[in-house]
């Protein structure tokens, strides 16, 4: 009989120390006030500034948090009141956050990419009273469809211009604050211990693969619950120092804001995704989330250069990083590596992969897609280990996660302390525990077919449980296609199955519902073609030639022959386009968590997919 259910309780794991999950905070303030109190000095967000990282420790944060918060009160902001975030992942996102939390209001998260029309939905839908805006290209946003938010009473920017009017900088917002403090010096306080554990905290609008934006409600004590299991699972402690760059605006960045408050760990926050090798190296950290996409480039790039080299330096790291692997299925199996072949392959290549990551990194997460099999194994085996999750922003981006010593590569781990994972009769995984959502906000008919009476939330993913509880995510259940022949395909996994063969791809698509057979769109990873043309007599090509190069389509046509190879025959890819360009976020080709919108790209090109199968 298959495994149907799979639940993480006092019974089925006794290691975790659930008198944390169970007496955690009741809001996300009072965790934070909590947080502030224990230690009061130590730090607890680092940041960059004209090439010098600094630091703020928890005392300085919870006093600007509170002047804020004060600030937003002085605007009108009442209990529950919504305040949107239209920024990039920088500090002064968690502080207003956080202000937003001691306010007793609510955030509402807004992508800085989002076009002028979306944000004027979502801040409008959500009821927003005040914006914090990180410039002036976001003012400029607001300012068109100011008609459209009568609402907002005031919009708070980071970097902008105020105008002394509608818009006012975080030092107008400050000395509003003060004097609100001045005259009720217990009024945070107040705040605070009037929120309960089902108020709302969050609203974040589903990226929007498909249709309109909805925009999640998640209380209070789903964010306390996410801090809580990782605490109580002993996942990181405040000796840990965790590197940020994801957008905050995202459920996946915004659950890695609430661990540190939880566990104290300080967090080095930079969202500019072209530094992130550069600050890794400067900060060395001791964990960090990220994308499978990140992953994909670091791999496609650490591996290009080294074979680049080629001779005997190019069979050592071939050899090193087989060692590496070999000795990491040891450790996963309670076997930790000593022989002197593991000794070597790690001093001549292995730690000096791990120093590119600044030498300091325990593990890594990695959530919001599929991670590829192979690249995950890579990364294990050069001592890099990526604990692979799944959540959704409907379960408050956790739901299972392997952790060190129990990592089954394939799987996205077991379920969270205190949630439940059941597999319906259709294949569908449903989750249940104290992470899912209320509701979507406005749409009590979505709500309802979401979310059944008894608590458990449909994914919209398809997956599987293995005997030991682990979960497998095989497609999502609306991105499977049938052929005209009538068999099934689960593009997601064949796409990032081919990501871990060709370092030369940023995107593959796999396209074929109601098709005779299955092709695909490939987009160029910039960064690797380049490197490719160089090593192939091709240096000074441009982008756009190197996509209809016979040499390029040449070389895609080998790792789709070796794709197929491992695939069933009504899966093979029989066709294939190059695209002249990649797909990208501000294109409105992917989400803002890099997540690929398949009926969109299928959309704009749909006739290159037709040529595909002309005559």
């Amino acid at each position: 009989m298959p495994v149907t259910l799979s639940t993480s309780s006092p019974e089925t794991d006794p290691h975790i120390e659930w008198s944390l999950i169970e007496g955690r905070a009741a809001s996300v303030a009072q965790l934070f006030r909590d947080r502030v109190a224990a230690t009061p000095d130590a730090e607890a967000y680092r940041y960059e500034r004209d090439g010098e990282w600094l630091s703020l420790t928890w005392r300085e944060v919870a006093e600007l948090a509170y002047t804020w918060a004060a600030g937003l009160v002085a605007l009108g902001v009442e209990p529950q009141d919504r305040v949107a975030i239209a920024s990039g992942t920088r500090w002064e996102w968690a502080v207003a956050d956080l202000a937003v939390m001691c306010s007793a209001a609510a955030t509402t998260t807004v992508y800085p990419t989002t076009i002028a029309g979306d944000v004027a939905y979502i801040i409008a839908d959500s009821g927003c009273k005040v914006v914090f805006a990180e410039d002036d290209g976001q003012i400029a946003k607001l300012r068109e469809r100011r008609a459209e938010l009568p609402d907002v009473v005031k919009v708070v920017t980071f970097d902008g211009t105020p105008d002394g009017d509608w818009v006012i900088s975080t030092d107008d917002l400050a000395a509003l604050g003060r004097e609100r403090r001045a005259a009720e010096p217990d009024l945070i306080d107040r705040r605070i211990d009037g929120l309960a554990k089902d108020d709302l905290a969050t609203i974040i609008y589903t990226s929007g693969t498909t249709g309109r934006p909805k925009g999640v409600r998640l209380p209070h004590s789903a964010w306390t619950y996410t801090g809580a299991t990782v605490i109580a699972s002993r996942l990181v402690s405040d000796d840990d120092l965790q590197y940020l760059w994801l957008p905050l605006a995202h459920v996946f960045g915004k659950v890695l804001l609430t661990i540190p408050i939880a566990s104290g760990t300080p967090t080095a926050i930079d969202g500019r995704i072209d530094k992130i090798i550069d600050n890794l190296a400067v900060v060395r950290p001791t964990f960090m989330g990220a994308a499978p996409r990140i992953f994909e480039k670091a791999y496609s790039k650490i591996v290009q250069v080294a074979e680049s080299e080629g001779g005997p330096k190019a069979r050592i790291f071939r050899w090193a990083t087989a060692v590496g692997i070999e000795a990491d299925a040891a450790r996963q199996a309670g076997k930790e590596p000593t022989g002197l072949k593991y000794k070597l392959a790690d001093k001549l290549v292995l730690s000096k992969i791990r120093d590119r990551f600044g030498g300091r990194i325990r593990f890594m997460i990695s959530g919001s897609a599929p991670l590829n099999l192979e690249i995950a194994k890579w990364f294990g085996g050069v001592g890099l280990q990526i604990l692979e999750g799944y959540g959704l922003t409907e379960t408050s981006a956790t739901a299972t996660l392997n952790l060190p010593g129990d990592v089954v590569y394939g799987s996205v781990g077991r379920p969270t302390a205190g949630t439940t994972v059941k597999i319906a009769e259709d294949g569908e995984v449903l989750v249940k525990g104290p992470q899912v959502m209320t509701g979507y906000h406005n749409k009590p008919d979505a709500t309802g077919e979401a979310l059944e009476g008894d608590g458990w939330f449909h994914t919209g993913d398809i997956g599987r449980l293995s005997s030991t509880g682990h979960l497998y995510i095989t497609d999502r259940k609306k991105e499977l296609f049938k052929t005209s022949g009538g068999k099934y395909i689960a593009p997601s996994q064949i796409e990032s199955r081919f990501k871990g063969i060709c370092p030369l791809v940023s995107q593959f698509m796999v396209a074929g519902a109601a098709r005779n057979f299955a092709s695909a769109l490939v987009t160029l990873d910039a960064d690797a073609i380049a490197e490719w043309a160089r090593q192939n007599g091709l240096e000074g090509t441009s982008y756009g030639e190197l996509t209809r190069h016979p040499k390029v389509r040449e070389a895609i046509q080998g790792y789709i022959d070796e794709l197929n190879a491992g695939l069933n025959r009504w899966e093979t890819i029989k066709k294939f386009v190059i695209l002249d360009r990649d797909l990208s976020v501000e294109q409105g080709d992917l989400t803002p968590s890099l997540k690929l919108k398949r009926s969109v790209v299928a959309n704009k090109y749909r006739a290159q997919i037709d040529s595909l199968y002309e005559g």
